[in-house]
């Protein structure tokens, strides 16, 4: 992945910009060295807005996509709309990854949890090492560092 080279995401949608759906790209444009392109275009709604045409410009937008990003607070809004967004996703051998509702602590429907490769918090380091692994198979394992003071543990001791 590369400014060049950037990931493709999809990003489950009905034509009009939730708070997860803008949050979530809040979370992506203020990664570090995270290159990707939205191919989701909640911004241009079909010219027919006929079941089928509207399906068909959602196949267009994840075929263009090399991963999915389900929003469970889509399904409260959409059920049947989101559940085809994710059922053609997978169609294409595009992995889903799943985002809870945000500030829910209740788990998303088991229908979406079925759907889904992964289930992601709303944590920005974790959707972000999700979609790379997920789309390009890329090593994510980063290792955090930890700072101490060794006084802090001159009265520790093992137990035998």
């Amino acid at each position: 992945m590369s400014q060049k080279n950037p990931i493709r995401v999809f990003v489950t949608h009905n034509w009009h910009d939730s708070d997860d759906y803008v949050r979530l790209f809040e979370y992506l444009e203020s990664s570090n060295n995270f290159f990707y392109r939205n191919t989701s275009t909640p911004d241009k709604l079909p010219s027919k807005v006929d079941t089928e045409t509207v399906r068909e410009d959602l196949r267009k937008q994840i075929n263009a996509a090399e991963v999915c990003l389900a929003l469970a607070s889509l399904y409260a809004e959409q059920p049947d709309l989101t559940i085809f967004q994710m059922n053609y996703a997978q169609s294409q051998k595009r992995p889903v990854i799943l985002l809870p509702q945000f500030g829910l602590k209740a788990e998303p429907p088991k229908l979406l949890q079925e759907r889904a490769e992964e289930i992601v918090a709303w944590e920005q380091r974790g959707i972000v090492d999700a979609i790379r692994r997920l789309a390009r198979q890329e090593n994510t394992q980063r290792f955090d560092t930890v700072e101490f003071n060794p006084d802090d543990f001159k009265d520790f001791k093992l137990e035998d």
